[in-house]
């Protein structure tokens, strides 16, 4: 059943979602023409249509993922509404999810497992945790909503840090074999972020499914720091928001008016095998944070990671982790390298 009136849901659509509640409806056209379907808790589809012109591309817009990282979230809350005004037009499918809606109710990063860590699958190893079945709802969400483009495909998964870092806003690129992708690159130094971290081994996150499972051009934005819903200056990710909402618009990236864009690929992981692992990182350590050679950064029993090269940079270094998991990613420059490679 279609109804040509917007819902009320649009206008704030992080309040309806924290609240628990659903549309009357499950799908339905705004005054602009765009039709919109309900395809779960947060899970959100916009489809423009009629004589607006031809599709341009699919876009998935996530946050959430971790529920304590509120930037992203009121960003694409915010987005909603303009989308539902006709403020922000639309010349793209656009899938938009917030991710792990317990952990943002209890203002917490997960509640069993961390989210992120669960896709291509992983999630049927840990068939009690509280986060397996959200893992497998958003996997099969975002491949049936890429299985019906054949255009460009692209996710855009934002999360915010939970330490300062050296650069304040980020990307990290999951690793498919497939080369280095301009566009994106463009994308990103439209979007002001000031580095970019580049895999070299297969995860378990949503970008990497969804980029390796449906050939999205995927990656993760680190915009910030964590902080409480309604405490976050949302102006220090305006060029974030810019640049999305210029994507799903068609509009082609606007030219840096200056600085560079910083490449890094990631060469190390510590891991967390036990309960008697220790990080010998300070709490207040940024991210990106330079070690040197020799410099001895983690030890777990027989296991230890020493710095092997002149410098090496640590990224989300997490002493809390379960045992079992990342507890931190040791990077080198590589930019003019990946530049020439690109």
């Amino acid at each position: 059943m279609i109804s040509s009136v917007e819902p009320a849901m649009f206008a704030n659509f992080l309040d309806f979602v924290i609240d628990g509640k659903k549309p009357a409806l499950s799908e339905g056209t705004l005054p602009t023409g765009v039709k919109w379907t309900w395809l779960g808790d947060g899970i959100v589809c916009f489809e423009p249509q009629g004589a607006g012109g031809e599709v341009l591309q699919s876009v998935v817009a996530s946050a959430g993922i971790h529920g304590d990282e509120t930037a992203p979230i009121e960003i694409l809350s915010m987005l909603v509404a303009d989308i539902a005004s006709g403020k922000a037009p639309l010349k793209s499918r656009l899938l938009i999810i917030f991710g792990n809606i317990d952990a943002m109710r209890a203002s917490c990063r997960y509640r069993d497992d961390d989210l992120n860590r669960l896709f291509n699958g992983r999630y049927l190893e840990l068939a009690a945790s509280h986060e397996s079945p959200r893992a497998a709802e958003l996997e099969n969400v975002t491949r049936a909503f890429f299985a019906e483009a054949s255009h460009a495909k692209w996710h855009i998964d934002m999360h915010t840090a939970i330490r300062p870092s050296v650069f304040e806003q980020f990307a990290l690129l999951p690793y498919t074999g497939a080369p280095l992708s301009r566009v994106m690159f463009d994308w990103l130094k439209d979007a002001g972020l000031s580095a970019v971290l580049l895999h070299r081994e297969k995860s378990n996150t949503f970008t990497h499914f969804t980029a390796e499972q449906s050939g999205a051009l995927a990656c993760t934005l680190e915009l910030g720091k964590v902080r409480p819903f309604g405490h976050n200056d949302l102006t220090r990710f305006a060029a974030s928001d810019a640049a999305l909402r210029r994507l799903i618009a068609g509009v082609a990236p606007l030219a840096p008016s200056s600085g560079t864009l910083k490449v890094f690929t990631v060469v190390g992981q510590i891991d967390k095998q036990s309960e008697q692992f220790k990080l010998h990182v300070a709490g207040d350590v940024a991210n990106f944070t330079p070690f040197t050679r020799g410099t001895v950064l983690a030890e777990d029993g027989d296991y230890r990671y020493e710095v092997m090269r002149d410098e090496e940079r640590i990224v989300f270094p997490n002493p809390t982790v379960k045992p079992g998991l990342r507890a931190g990613l040791m990077v080198i420059d590589t930019t003019s390298e990946t530049f020439e490679s690109l």
